[in-house]
């Protein structure tokens, strides 16, 4: 048991419901966003609710990580300090960051995690955070299995890689439209999502090449085909993305990888879940019933042009079928009764298509009737269109119940003393705990061991379920049912204490560190907005450092760095061997009604680079 190495499962929380429901689907981690400082502003959280979801968590052994990744301001950093210290006493396992400064302030003994808010990309990044005194990192998720190997190679620090949810199409950290347009940084967890708008692409004279298109929304990730391909090459937490996603995704996107994670750990005996008991579900996780945009491995095993959903940023849902026939502009037929057997559509469904304008159109389906649809209101449909359901009615309601139960296994054996009796609870993971009731011993002249199976077994709404109970008396005592009922209750007790007792310790003293940045001169990329952080890359040999954009922002700043090349999608890489004959006169620009961006292309690096036209 003990070569076996831990892989975790590790589940976005929004809220304390979200996260107790992570859990109880099978998470071994959830990250939660603290009181303030998150990279989603929007979902902050009280230190009560923090503490509570420690609480529950920590029943099975599951960790708590809170997002304080975003960077601040120097008039902000005694509110730092002081949610730090907070969030410490909740017993929370960890802090995930970007802003390096923290790491000047008086911290707590609490593990430190490495946001991909830092662009975790190169080997060399990776080994400074490690020196630093980061027990994790989360890396880039443009990043290919093959430099996922790479980096596991040359560092021992535990890895993090992003497999499931929405995805910026910036690198992270590296994005600052938001900030330039909006003054909304996304640093600084208010981005604007100016990826997600639509753009019209032109060259240099104006022409338009594509128009009105999201040509910056990616896809959403899945990568559930490459989970064991990613433990096999050195990673140790799977991230599951969706701090602002409700808890039917939640629910739904945990169950699912944790199905397929048990499948693997069933076959492979060398890797074992990084948390205690096992969940039972009365549902089929399927992540297309939930949010997603399409889905994408996005740089997993190759570059692709399929990483882009232009026609909408919004949920596309999963495919139902093609329509066969419109009636009397009242109803339509989708081809294909094998389709309606295996994706039953029901009153309430939302469906959508791409209209003839190249947009996503949605409708709610009012009746169905056999294969005709019955829309409440008929949309501009036409035969032959491809239609998608983005909300199975059902299949919500069904995850609006209580849909899971998670259960540790424990094995309970009844034995006798000269006082009385002992009950002995040893655990799944091996630990035991021991109860004496001290009461008169009377012979019986009935058989007790059928009652006392019944009421040791009983174990209600307790997080255990019960493997085995054995029975070693030496003579057929009469046990009160009473008697038994307060055995149990209080070996709960005494175990859900005991296994408090046997909780890894949270004291990681960071401790200060002078070798080498990996670069001397930082840039505005390098998001240095406090003299905290100014003070740390000076100790690690920084010899000019800029301010961040978010309080100086330079001219001709590069406001996005981006793997994804919209060059590449249109065929024109000039690497590709079928690459078209351009006549675009470069460069290009991305145009909508609100702003104007220049792209430029780093075929070096396999890097697009947008800025300000």
């Amino acid at each position: 048991m003990h070569n076996k190495r831990k892989i975790e499962l590790l589940a976005p929380a929004k809220n304390l419901l979200s996260g107790m429901e992570a859990i109880k689907h099978g998470a071994d981690a959830v990250y939660i966003g603290a009181p303030m400082f998150g990279a989603r502003a929007s979902a902050c959280n009280s230190i009560e609710d923090i503490k509570q979801l420690v609480d529950y968590a920590h029943l099975y052994r599951a960790k708590v990580y809170i997002a304080l990744n975003t960077i601040f301001k120097d008039k902000e950093i005694d509110q730092v300090q002081q949610v730090i210290n907070d969030i410490y006493l909740t017993g929370a396992d960890a802090l995930i960051i970007q802003d390096m400064g923290i790491l000047e302030l008086d911290l707590p003994p609490i593990a430190i995690h490495a946001s991909t808010q830092m662009d975790n990309r190169s080997v060399e990044k990776v080994q400074f955070l490690e020196k630093a005194g980061f027990s994790q990192v989360v890396l880039a998720r443009e990043l290919s299995l093959k430099e996922i190997n790479n980096i596991s190679d040359q560092c021992q620090v535990n890895l993090e890689v992003f497999v499931h949810g929405a995805i910026c199409v910036s690198y992270s950290g590296q994005c600052y439209i938001s900030q330039a347009f909006a003054n909304r940084s996304a640093n600084r967890g208010n981005c604007a999502q100016y990826c997600r708008m639509p753009y019209t692409l032109e060259d240099a004279d104006g022409k338009i090449i594509v128009n009105h298109q999201h040509l910056l929304s990616p896809k959403d990730m899945n990568r559930s085909a490459h989970l064991e391909k990613l433990i096999d090459a050195g990673v140790c937490s799977l991230k599951i993305e969706g701090r602002l996603k409700d808890l039917s995704y939640v629910k739904n996107i945990t169950a699912y990888y944790r199905s397929l994670l048990d499948e693997i750990f069933a076959r492979r005996d060398e890797y074992t879940a990084a948390s205690d008991g096992k969940c039972s579900l009365n549902f089929m996780p399927k992540p297309e019933k939930s949010f997603n945009r399409g889905f994408t491995d996005y740089f997993m095993t190759e570059r692709n042009r399929s990483i882009i959903s232009p026609a909408t940023p919004k949920s596309m849902g999963e495919e139902v079928g093609i329509v066969s026939e419109i009636k009397n502009n009242e109803y339509f037929e989708v081809a294909g009764t094998e389709i309606l057997r295996t994706k039953i559509l029901s009153n309430g469904d939302g469906l959508c298509f791409i209209n003839k304008q190249n947009l996503l159109e949605g409708f709610r389906v009012n009746r169905v009737d056999n294969k005709k649809i019955y829309p409440i209101k008929m949309p501009n449909i036409n035969k032959g269109d491809l239609l998608y359901r983005n909300y199975d009615h059902q299949f919500e309601k069904l995850l609006a119940q209580n849909t899971a139960e998670r259960k540790i296994k424990i094995k309970l054996s009844l034995k006798e003393d000269n006082t009385g009796f002992i009950l002995l609870l040893d655990d799944e993971t091996n630990i035991e705990t021991s109860i004496t009731q001290v009461c008169e011993k009377v012979l019986s002249e009935k058989s007790q061991e059928e009652n006392i199976h019944k009421q040791l077994s009983k174990l209600g709404n307790t997080i255990f379920c019960l493997d085995t109970l054995s029975i070693n008396l030496s003579q057929n005592w009469f046990i009160p049912s009473s008697i038994l009922s307060l055995m149990k209750r209080n070996i709960i007790q005494a175990h859900l204490s005991n296994r408090k007792k046997h909780l890894p310790i949270n004291d990681t003293k960071i401790k200060s560190t002078n070798h080498p940045f990996i670069y001397t001169n930082i840039s505005y990329l390098g998001n240095v907005s406090n003299h905290l952080a100014r003070k740390f890359y000076t100790q690690h040999g920084a010899l000019k450092i800029d301010k961040a954009f978010e309080i100086e922002a330079p001219k001709d700043a590069k406001l996005m760095l981006s793997k994804h090349c919209i060059r590449y999608d249109l065929g024109y890489c000039k690497k590709l061997q079928e690459a078209k004959e351009s006549d675009l006169k470069e460069p290009l620009f991305l145009c909508s009604d609100q702003i104007r961006l220049k792209l430029s292309f780093d075929c070096k690096n396999c890097m697009m680079i947008v800025s300000n036209a």
